[in-house]
This record gives C-alpha cells, sequence and structure tokens, in this order.
C-alpha cells in the first residue's frame, strides 16, 4: 500500500447491512490491518506521516509545523545565515520559515489559497465616478414658460447643471471573480504539459508537448520568496539582498526535506503492509 491510500481509511464510511460472511482469503488490509501498519511505521517516519495527513487535511498542521521547525534547527547549525542572531529572534525567524516551509510543501494542482487581491473578502472596494445633472427650479420655469409661448431657440438642456460625483462602492473582486479563492495549479492547468506552438507548426499542426516552463513540469505554483521575506521582516529587520542570498537557499532546503520525509514515509508504508 502507498501512503496516498491511507487517506480514505479517515473518512466515514456506510455500514454494508448484509447476511453474506466477510471474504477470508482476501489480501487487502482492512481498516484495523492499516491502523496497525501506521502505528509500527509512525516509530520510523512519524514526520512523513504527520506531514501528509496535514497535507491531506486529515489532521491539523501543528505536529508537521513542529517537525519542521526541529529540522530547520538541525539545519541552521550548518549555515552562517544566523550567526549573531539573538536566541530569541532567531528561534522566531526559523519559526516562520518553518510554517512557510510547511505551505510550500502542501501546495498541489488541486489546492487554493486565499485571494490576494480581495484578502479572501471575494469583493474590492472601487472608486466609482459618475455625472450628475439638475436644472434649478428657476431656470426649468423659465424654459418650460418659453417652450409653451412657442419660442424653438430656447434649448433646456443648456440650462442644466453638471456636478461630478465621486464614490465608493463594492464591486466583484477581478482576480477570483468573487469565489474568495485562487487556484494554484500552474498555467498548464495542472498538467504539467504544454504545447509547443514552434514543433506544433513544423509537424504540420499535430500537437507537439514538451514540459511546462513556468513550473518545470511540477504542475502548480510555489510559493513566492517575497513573501517568506515579507514574514521574516516583521520579526528580523533582514537586507534583501542577504535573504536572497542566504535565506532562500536554506528554505528551499526546508522545503526538499519535507518531500525527503514524504518520500521515506512512503517506502516505510510500502514495507510494512507488503
Amino acid at each position: 500500500m502507498r501512503l496516498e491510500a491511507i487517506g480514505k481509511y479517515f473518512a466515514p464510511k456506510s455500514p454494508m447491512l448484509s447476511d453474506s460472511p466477510r471474504a477470508t482469503a482476501c489480501d487487502s488490509l482492512d481498516i484495523s490491518g492499516v491502523m496497525a501498519a501506521l502505528g509500527i511505521a509512525n516509530a520510523q517516519c512519524g514526520l512523513g506521516i504527520e506531514l501528509y495527513l496535514a497535507k491531506i487535511g486529515v489532521s491539523a498542521p501543528d505536529k508537521a509545523v513542529l517537525g519542521v521547525y526541529e529540522i530547520a534547527k538541525r539545519l541552521a547549525g550548518r549555515t552562517n545565515a544566523f550567526d549573531g542572531l539573538q536566541e530569541d529572534i532567531k528561534q522566531r525567524v526559523l519559526q516562520i520559515l518553518a510554517t512557510f516551509a510547511f505551505q510550500d510543501y502542501s501546495r498541489s494542482a488541486a489546492s487554493v489559497r486565499k485571494c490576494d487581491c480581495c484578502n479572501g473578502e471575494g469583493f474590492i472596494d472601487v472608486e466609482v465616478f459618475s455625472i450628475k445633472t439638475y436644472t434649478p427650479t428657476k431656470e426649468k420655469r423659465f424654459a418650460k414658460a418659453a417652450l409653451l409661448m412657442g419660442d424653438k431657440e430656447i434649448i433646456p438642456s443648456a440650462y442644466q447643471v453638471y456636478r461630478e460625483q465621486r464614490g465608493i462602492e463594492k464591486a466583484q473582486c477581478p482576480a477570483c471573480k468573487g469565489k474568495k479563492v485562487l487556484s494554484n495549479a500552474c498555467r498548464c492547468h495542472g498538467k504539467g504539459m504544454v504545447v509547443d506552438q514552434d514543433k506544433t507548426k513544423e509537424s504540420g499542426g499535430a500537437p507537439v508537448w514538451k514540459t511546462c516552463d513556468k513550473c518545470s513540469g511540477r504542475r502548480y505554483r510555489r510559493l513566492k520568496f517575497s513573501i517568506v521575506f515579507e514574514g521574516v521582516q516583521t520579526a528580523w529587520d533582514v537586507k534583501k539582498t542577504f535573504a536572497y542570498d542566504h535565506l532562500q537557499p536554506f528554505f528551499e532546503s526546508l522545503a526538499i526535506e519535507c518531500h525527503k520525509e514524504e518520500a521515506f514515509a512512503d517506502s516505510v508504508i510500502a514495507k510494512v503492509t507488503r
């Protein structure tokens, strides 16, 4: 059994009321066997299982983020990016990096994120400009009397007064179309492949596919380091060049460690349930 198959065992199932006996020669594991396998595997790869369960929304991400934070403390001793930093500030920065590393790890083509444009509200405040027109009472009576007297040279619109009016109104967010969330899927719509226009023309119109240049076949958008940098600045007044030279590689290593832990948990689950 693979790690991606354990999610369905945490979902409630309706009972099957039948008088037929259970198949005793079946090789598939029941829920008791799966939970026993998870207990055995948890001793070897507890963090990988916690990361995956938090990724698919089965469990809260608190334990997973704490595990990533422990990895961050271990990796922090191998780099000089945090040299001379106060211990409390260092711990806070590592917590921020661990949280963002988990967010980057848990992204997929099917996941969504809160809209950055409307902050998850679905609507934005826009300034509406309009021109209001009206005719003063005195001029209105004069124009009406002139028309009744047969004066054809009178133009009622010439007596109108124009007034500009600006106001703030709610409008649908153009980014999320009012959905409050944005998809993390790449421009390739989560396929990881796009049509190579040049080679398609050379082949006479037959579509030729290539790996998406935007996501490199990953199928989803990764978390921008600029967002991570803004989060780090809340605890540490670090320069932008220093952050991109030292903190970004450290952040990438944290995200890679998360994927390594998941891969290790997958291999352990496969061995235990074999």
